[in-house]
């Protein structure tokens, strides 16, 4: 049992500050935050979970999913892209400097909901005399001020260089032109070794420059995100089901024509499209598995949204299940989530798994939340830092999709787009 306390915050964004700044004292921590984004589908501005003291730990799927289906209570973790090797006959053997494990939830101790400017306190029933002491405490952090920079400048690395990048988008075009796939998400891996930084200061100023909907800090042990993702990879409300992936990616400019014609562009672009399109119909596929009969919907097909670094083409399906529908059955008909795999699904994977050179880990997994009810909300790990403090090793990943239209020099300079925002925090650009 939980008990509950709600308070009224004036000052609602420096309170967010004190929090989080608050929460680095527990080793296991995850914040999920909306930035001020608002659709039909919102559910809250910003979500705390800390402290995990009882035995609820899971990191094996047969117990995550009698968990959530008995609907025992509040659970926060992830999805690694590497999950996909216990729903698929799949491996993946590639380098791995960071060291996450497939899968990790855990049952916090302390949950805190933001509500524009409602505060409310969820905490276990034996911790509830703690509610008070917090607040004064978070509120106190929140009048500090600390500035926002990342902890030093940092020497990046890329795992495959531009001409090795040239000749895998060959083969990859090679296996489209033969009709093994038609679309695939290739990614890179950038990083640094022997590295220390700041996790929440690092993330403090990606969140501050990207300001996107689906951002989020996450601390488990020596193992930390900094995300800042535009994407939603799926949500539960009751019976009804919601994924809504982007495909389609354009800079922003500061000059109000240009900016508007990079949007126009984009929402124009038919290769953007037809990448759209195409896992638009796969997310279709996926969510039919378990949906009610005819109850599959594309909402919104190829809208394009602006965020702080880029313009992006965001569809939205949605589908309505049976009551008694497993939500952890729904995360495996649609894991791994369309947009970071590429069509058809298992093909793209065992292709792509052959040419990336970097254990995936869990950029392109997901990380989130199940609710008592059985209810959900995860992300996809995009425009994120990860970093193993143990081995002093930071990394980022950025990907784009190849079709039969696409052009090698363009999808790498869209990669360098997407890697803007998490390279020039870490070398301080």
């Amino acid at each position: 049992m939980r008990k509950e306390r709600l308070f009224q915050v004036s000052k609602i964004e420096r309170f967010k500050k004190g929090l989080l700044r608050w929460a680095q004292q527990y080793e296991k921590v995850i914040w999920l935050d909306g930035n001020g984004h608002e659709d039909r589908y919102s559910s809250f501005e910003t979500l705390l979970a800390v402290g995990s003291s009882r035995a609820v730990s899971f990191s094996d799927i047969a117990s995550l999913d009698e968990y959530v289906n008995d609907k025992n209570d509040w659970l926060f973790g992830y999805f690694s892209y590497d999950f996909k090797n216990r729903i698929e006959n799949l491996d993946s053997n590639n380098h791995d400097g960071l060291g996450f494990d497939e899968l990790h939830f855990f049952c916090p101790d302390k949950l805190i909901l933001i509500r524009e400017n409602r505060v409310e306190f969820l905490y276990r029933s034996k911790l509830a005399s703690e509610i008070e002491k917090d607040f004064a405490s978070v509120t106190l952090h929140s009048t500090e001020e600390v500035p926002i920079e990342a902890s030093t400048e940092i020497k990046i690395k890329l795992r495959i260089h531009r001409d090795a990048y040239f000749e895998k988008i060959q083969k990859l075009l090679n296996h489209i032109h033969r009709g093994d796939i038609y679309e695939a998400n290739f990614c890179q891996e950038f990083y640094a070794e022997d590295t220390e930084l700041q996790p929440m200061e690092t993330y403090l100023q990606l969140n501050a420059i990207s300001r996107p909907p689906f951002a989020g800090f996450m601390k488990l042990g020596h193992r930390y995100l900094m995300c800042a993702s535009p994407e939603r990879y799926l949500k539960k409300m009751g019976d009804k089901v919601i994924s809504q992936p982007i495909k389609g990616t354009a800079p922003r400019s500061e000059d109000s024509e240009k900016d508007a014609a990079y949007k126009t562009n984009l929402q124009n672009d038919t290769k953007e499209r037809a990448e759209n399109i195409m896992i638009t119909d796969l997310v279709r596929n996926d969510l039919s598995r378990s949906a009610l009969k005819g109850s599959v919907e594309v909402e919104e097909l190829c809208h394009v949204y602006s965020f702080e670094q880029v313009h992006q083409m965001i569809s939205t399906i949605s589908c309505r299940v049976v009551a008694g529908t497993k939500p952890v059955d729904l995360i495996m008909d649609t894991f791994p989530m369309g947009s970071m795999t590429g069509a058809p699904k298992i093909s793209a994977m065992k292709i792509i798994e052959s040419l990336e050179e970097t254990k995936r880990g869990l950029y392109s997994g997901a990380v989130g939340y199940f609710t008592p009810d059985g209810d959900f909300d995860f992300n996809v790990v995009i425009r994120s830092i990860l970093y193993n403090q143990a081995k002093k090793y930071v990394s980022y990943s950025v990907g784009s999709a190849i079709t039969a239209k696409s052009n090698p020099e363009k999808e790498y300079q869209e990669c360098l787009l997407k890697a803007k925002a998490m390279r020039s925090v870490l070398e301080g650009n």
